[in-house]
C-alpha cells in the first residue's frame, strides 16, 4: 500500500505520487471498461482514454493488456476485502460478523458495479488473476474461521472442514449476486428477505429454525393431529 503524504496548498505531487495516481487511474478505468464492454473489447485505447493518460504511458505500468487483466481482479478483490473488514471490525460473534460481511459484500458491488463482470469473465480471459483473487479471498476467509475455531466456535467441525465451509459461503454470495443483485445489466441492492433467508440457513442449516421451535407443532399440524389450537 502506498502512503501519500499530505501536501500543503499549492505543493506539487512527487514523482512517486504521480506514478501511483496514474497506475490507479489505469486500473479503475480498466474496471469500468470491462464492466461496460467485457474483457474482449477492453482495448488499451479505450482504457487509456477513460484514464485520461497517453496510450504510450500504459506500457510504463503494464507489459501488455493481459498483464493489466491479470492484476485487475486481485486489485479489486483487495479493495473488497478492505471494505468488508472496515464494516466487520470489532465484531466478535461469528454469526453477526457473517451477516455484516454479507451485507458489506453487496454494498461493495452496488458501489462498484463493474466488479461482477470483472469477476465472472476472469476465469476464461484472465485465469492467472482469477486464481490469485480466489487465493486471496479464501485465505482471508479461512483465517477468520480458524481464529473462531481456536476459540471454541464450530465444535461440530474438524479444522480441515473449515475450508469446505469457506467455499460454500463464497459460492453462495456469488450466485445470490447473480440472481438478486443484477437486473437488466444493472446492479441493485438485494431485498432484505434474501439476507434473512441466508442468515437463517447459516444459523440453523436446512431445518431453518432452532430445535426448540421445530419441536413446537404448527397450527396446521395441530389440526391434522386433532390437537386443540385454542
Amino acid at each position: 500500500m502506498v502512503i501519500i503524504r499530505r501536501r500543503t496548498p499549492g505543493q506539487r505531487r512527487t514523482r512517486k505520487e504521480n506514478a501511483e495516481a496514474k497506475y490507479q487511474a489505469l486500473l479503475h478505468a480498466a474496471a469500468e471498461v470491462v464492466g461496460e464492454k467485457g474483457y474482449v473489447d477492453a482495448t488499451i485505447s479505450r482504457i487509456t482514454t477513460k484514464a485520461n493518460v497517453a496510450q504510450g504511458t500504459f506500457y510504463s505500468y503494464f507489459e501488455n493488456r493481459q498483464d493489466l487483466f491479470d492484476q485487475l481482479l486481485p486489485k479489486m478483490g483487495g479493495e473488497m476485502l478492505d471494505f468488508i473488514t472496515m464494516r466487520t471490525r470489532g465484531v466478535q460473534d461469528p454469526t453477526e460478523r457473517e451477516r455484516k460481511g454479507f451485507l458489506a459484500f453487496f454494498d461493495f458491488i452496488v458501489q462498484n458495479p463493474s466488479f461482477l463482470r470483472v469477476l465472472n469473465e476472469a476465469e476464461q480471459i484472465a485465469p492467472k488473476g482469477h486464481r490469485a483473487h480466489f487465493s486471496l479471498i479464501v485465505h482471508n476467509y479461512l483465517a477468520g474461521l480458524e481464529r473462531d475455531w481456536e476459540r471454541g466456535e464450530y465444535p461440530g467441525y474438524q479444522r480441515r472442514e473449515l475450508e469446505v465451509i469457506v467455499y460454500i459461503l463464497i459460492a453462495a454470495r456469488s450466485y445470490l449476486a447473480l440472481r438478486y443483485a443484477s437486473e437488466n445489466g444493472e446492479i441493485k441492492s438485494i431485498p432484505s428477505w434474501v439476507t434473512d433467508a441466508y442468515m437463517k440457513f447459516i444459523t440453523y442449516g436446512l431445518r431453518g429454525a432452532p430445535a426448540a421451535e421445530r419441536s413446537q407443532p404448527t397450527e396446521k399440524n395441530r389440526r391434522r393431529t386433532g390437537v386443540s389450537v385454542t
